[in-house]
């Protein structure tokens, strides 16, 4: 069974695929309309959201399918106390294709180890966001033509920000990317993603304290929220806040072709001054977003029973009772999960669900 749960899941073949079929759906709309007449996806949305969870909507309508779930745990058997397992299984005999998203690290993963039907991980906490990078995949390859060889910087809360980590890991697939990352010391890129995935992969990056040392080099500018809750001194939030906002002034040195991007929701990093730079793709990067889900659920929905389109091997995984994870957020210091971890090359175990370290 394909299931979407990690960018890494995704082959660069199965990238590009799904980029090049969000391109000809945009070409000819009208010619998918009906594309998955009698189709239904199921949207279960255990956290609030705008954005995907729309998106995800609007999708399978073009596609001319049908949607069915909940945009509200409360809503759901879930708050009788049901287990993801139990309710993939139940909602799996309603729907051919289920989106995910959920506030507990690892749930998605989870999901797809019960699912008779593809699962497709819209969220989980902090971990991860694979559709959003799908999103920012086509964006760029519209905007500038190419993903090959770009330089991207991202900015803002680089630490919690799951579409940052997820966009990072695919980019590894991806030749000549050079990566800024533009962040405060307390909201740096974590070390595990440094060493896991940018020096595993010999990617070309570096760090930087502010956005105009660096503004001219970019072709993409990927903007995030510095996140004043992040911050345990509110006199340090307001030493840094400002370097970390994008208006016209800072916008004076970059290439007049730089795309600037951003999952949204935005707060105050980007000032409206700057909506209406042509250079402003954050609103075209919404509508993407609808068209590369419809591409995806095509694929995953023809990939299913497909022996060529299988899930990556999970390497160096195994069970140990004696270790815990110790992030309180992840989905097996919640539900009766069997406790799975993975040793990395370097002999760093962490957890299968949430990526954290373990020892």
């Amino acid at each position: 069974m394909k299931h979407l749960i990690d960018p890494s899941d995704l082959t660069k073949r199965e990238l590009d695929d799904i980029i090049s079929l969000a391109e000809r759906i945009i070409a000819d709309r009208r010619a998918w309309s009906n594309a998955l007449k009698g189709r239904k996806l199921a949207t279960l949305f255990y956290e609030p959201s705008t954005r995907t969870r729309l998106s995800f909507t609007a999708a399978m309508m073009e596609l001319g399918g049908n949607v069915l779930g909940f945009s509200d745990a409360a809503n759901s058997s879930v708050s009788k106390g049901e287990s993801v397992e139990d309710t993939v299984r139940v909602v799996g005999c309603f729907a051919d294709i289920i989106a995910m998203r959920h506030n507990l690290e690892g749930a998605p993963f989870v999901a797809s180890c019960f699912s008779d039907v593809p699962i497709i991980n819209a969220g989980d906490g902090s971990h991860s966001h694979p559709t959003q990078t799908l999103t920012d995949l086509l964006t760029i390859t519209r905007e500038i033509g190419h993903i090959d060889g770009i330089t991207i910087g991202f900015c803002g809360d680089l630490r919690f920000g799951r579409t940052v980590h997820s966009l990072i890991k695919a980019l590894t697939k991806y030749s000549g990317i050079r990566i800024v990352l533009i962040a405060p010391d307390e909201l740096r890129l974590p070390d595990y993603i440094k060493h896991d995935v940018l020096d595993k992969e010999g990617m070309d990056y570096r760090e930087v304290h502010t956005i105009e040392e660096v503004i001219s080099e970019l072709d993409v500018l990927y903007m995030t929220r510095v996140q004043r809750e992040r911050f345990l001194d509110e006199d340090e939030f307001d030493r840094v806040k400002d370097s970390f906002v994008l208006d016209l002034a800072k916008l004076s040195g970059a290439k007049p072709d730089m795309a600037i991007l951003h999952p949204l929701p935005r707060v105050n990093e980007i000032l409206p001054e700057v909506d209406a730079d042509p250079r402003a793709a954050y609103f075209r990067q919404v509508e993407y977003g609808k068209f590369v889900r419809m591409a995806l659920i095509c694929c995953l929905l023809q990939w299913k029973d497909d022996p060529d389109h299988g899930m990556p091997p999970l390497e160096g995984v195994f069970a140990d009772a004696t270790l815990r994870c110790t992030n309180p957020k992840c989905i097996c210091n919640h539900e009766h999960v069997d406790p799975l971890f993975r040793k990395t090359p370097e002999g760093v175990v962490r957890c299968q669900y949430c990526d954290s370290k373990i020892r």
